[in-house]
């Protein structure tokens, strides 16, 4: 078995690798299964412009470093290349790279579509075709604005959603979650799941966030293809996928990207920019052509190839601030003396210009915890060019005013009011997600104060209230039926609590939270638009109760917020109202089917014209203990 001179790549190909603005690398670097001359075998091609001597080893030929040596281009692109024959799909195999300085070692491929299980450290050639049957979504993609529909996510992280008790636990693939999960995610009315990373990993404990396998599915779970028909079967239930996509660093595991050809390759060379103090690993050198368009080539791969609905961009913040984490001489000022990373901001622009380019129907969003002007303004005037922003603000805000005992909530309210000061400086996600419970934090219902019932109150208050404010909503796996136990990323999730009332409740109430999003435009049509909202009245502090409108594109799309952050029931709550007519309750957090006590507004009610917080008319109400009313106009009076 003799290499063959042969390439993927043209001239043209080179001349846009060069400049940095190749996209579609996955095409051309890496492993890929042809026929070339008759002959059918494997083409490999790596970037490792610093190396002396570089070749293919594997089980076809024994791991001898010697056996298959690769050719360097004589382009000075630094691409290596061995056409050989005879190499079948599904082929461990691994770069062995010997530098100029003297360093020698094995490296996987970083365009490989797929990697062996961990803690195995070779790369797999692999075919990756695949027959999709999700048409009808893609196109039906195509024609919808994303942001003007409700959008409600259901966070995951694959090995620990479920897992195969009877089994000794291990863990389900990607075809047994396919069999359970859009089933599941539909039933309950959320839009789209949202992947903790299933990229491979060399550490299941880093949840996905140190990636190696960036162009690969995690193999603990099944091949590329299962992973294909997870995704398949989600949309073929009208549910989108979003993945956790991670550009701000990479682990120091030595099979990796770090110091690949015996040089700081991928990574910035200075440990000032280079190293990441927070969590040890590597920093993309942003400011290098290759390196850029290996991280736009991967994201524009997941939605090329795995028809992807959206991005969500991991640490954002330590993208864009070069003493992110670090003490005073810890880092590198940027040419103007300042402390912004001026090739993060313009890789940022970049990478959403090419997503929508390439992809205007898919969306990308950003986990960015600062005030960073424009995350989510268009990149032709001055933003990072995303589509929305978890609004970290939001969640710290209302998480620390929940925890505090309801006696003292009147002296707090602000910190629930705040939030609509900038809702719509950005388009924001509300997000709950896996960092909210873990380590210590405690789950979300044990963040909530007081006995029992309380807490399952507080809980639904909380789900009311969020699905109330604007902005899309994200909830993390397990807080849909108030697990105890915060999040173990080695055990299933507790399933079977969901089998108690109070708990089966919290799942009741938020798929009906769900449905409600879906049906009312008044919850979803201005989202990002502040003639969407509308303070009722938040100066009622002593009984810590607020009250606001949400309202759609036409005007009769309107919903009434009440809610009241104490454990007591309030009778003849006067709030004021738009309208003269009846308004009717469409959904009470305090239902009995949601484990409340059943403190409820019967039948339609009516309004009386006594003026009340700016509105011409009003309606007396009950307000349920910790509980959320939601109210919509009904009819108008009868002409007498």
């Amino acid at each position: 078995m003799t290499s063959i001179n042969f390439s993927l790549f043209s001239d043209f190909d080179i001349q846009l690798f060069k400049a940095g603005k190749h996209y579609h690398l996955y095409n051309k670097l890496g492993s890929h299964v042809i026929r070339h001359e008759g002959q059918q075998g494997v083409y490999f091609a790596v970037w490792a412009p610093n190396a002396r001597y570089v070749s293919v080893v594997g089980n076809f030929n024994g791991w001898d470093r010697q056996s298959h040596p690769m050719n360097v281009r004589w382009d000075g692109s630094g691409i290596w290349e061995a056409f050989l024959p005879g190499v079948p799909d599904k082929e461990y195999y691994k770069y062995y790279i010997e530098s100029h300085n003297g360093y020698c070692v094995e490296k996987g491929d970083p365009y490989a579509f797929h990697w062996e299980t961990p803690p195995q450290t070779s790369t797999v050639v692999w075919d990756i075709d695949y027959t999709w049957n999700d048409q009808a979504w893609i196109s039906s993609r195509g024609e919808k604005r994303a942001l003007g529909k409700p959008i409600s996510v259901y966070e995951l992280h694959l090995g620990s959603w479920r897992r195969k008790h009877e089994e000794e636990g291990r863990f389900m693939t990607y075809r047994e979650i396919a069999a359970e999960l859009p089933a599941y995610c539909e039933y309950m009315g959320f839009t789209h799941v949202e992947f903790m990373p299933v990229m491979e990993h060399p550490f299941y404990g880093s949840w996905g966030y140190q990636l190696t396998g960036y162009y690969a599915p995690s193999s603990r779970y099944g091949t590329p293809q299962d992973f294909m028909y997870l995704v398949d079967k989600l949309h073929e239930a009208g549910i989108g996928v979003i993945l956790d996509w991670v550009p701000s660093h990479f682990p120091t595991d030595e099979h990796g990207l770090g110091y690949f050809d015996g040089t700081h390759l991928y990574e910035y060379s200075d440990p000032r920019k280079g190293f990441h103090p927070d969590w040890k690993s590597n920093i993309f050198d942003l400011g290098r052509n290759e390196v850029r368009e290996f991280l736009i080539s991967n994201a524009l791969y997941w939605l090329d190839k795995y028809h992807i609905d959206a991005l969500r961009v991991d640490a954002v913040a330590s993208m864009l601030y070069l003493d992110y984490s670090r003490k005073e001489g810890e880092w590198i000022p940027n040419q103007y003396g300042g402390r912004e990373n001026l090739e993060a901001i313009s890789f940022l622009q970049e990478f959403n210009q090419a997503v929508h380019e390439y992809y205007p129907d898919v969306f990308t969003v950003a986990e960015e915890s600062t005030a960073w002007p424009g995350v989510t303004r268009n990149v032709n005037e001055g933003g990072l060019g995303f589509d929305m922003k978890w609004m970290m603000g939001w969640m710290h805000d209302t998480l620390s005013y929940f925890e505090t005992e309801p006696i003292y909530r009147s002296y707090h309210q602000g910190q629930l009011t705040f939030s609509i000061v900038y809702a719509f400086s950005e388009k924001f996600t509300l997000p709950l997600s896996h960092d909210e419970v873990v380590y210590g934090k405690g789950s979300m219902i044990n963040k909530m104060p007081g006995d029992q019932w309380q807490k399952f109150a507080n809980l639904r208050l909380l789900y009311g209230y969020m699905f109330g404010h604007p902005g899309a909503k994200l909830i993390f796996m397990g807080g849909e039926f108030a697990q105890d136990h915060e999040w173990r990323h080695d055990f299933s999730l507790d399933w079977h609590e969901n089998h108690h009332p109070l708990n089966n409740g919290v799942q009741k109430l938020l798929k009906d939270l769900n449905g409600l999003y879906k049906q009312e435009p008044a919850l979803y049509q201005k989202n990002f638009d502040p003639c969407g909202f509308e303070w009722i009245d938040i100066g009622d502090s002593t009984n810590s109760v607020i009250s606001w409108i949400r309202r759609g594109e036409e005007g009769e799309d309107e919903l009434l917020f009440i809610a009241s952050f104490t454990p007591v029931v309030r009778e003849n709550y006067r709030i004021g109202v738009p309208r003269m007519g009846f308004y009717r309750e469409v959904l009470n957090t305090d239902n009995l089917k949601y484990g409340g006590a059943d403190v409820l507004n019967h039948g339609e009610i009516e309004t009386y014209p006594i003026p009340m917080h700016g509105k011409p008319h009003s309606v007396p109400l009950m307000l349920p203990p910790l509980g959320l009313v939601v109210l919509k106009y009904s009819r108008s009076n009868p002409i007498i």
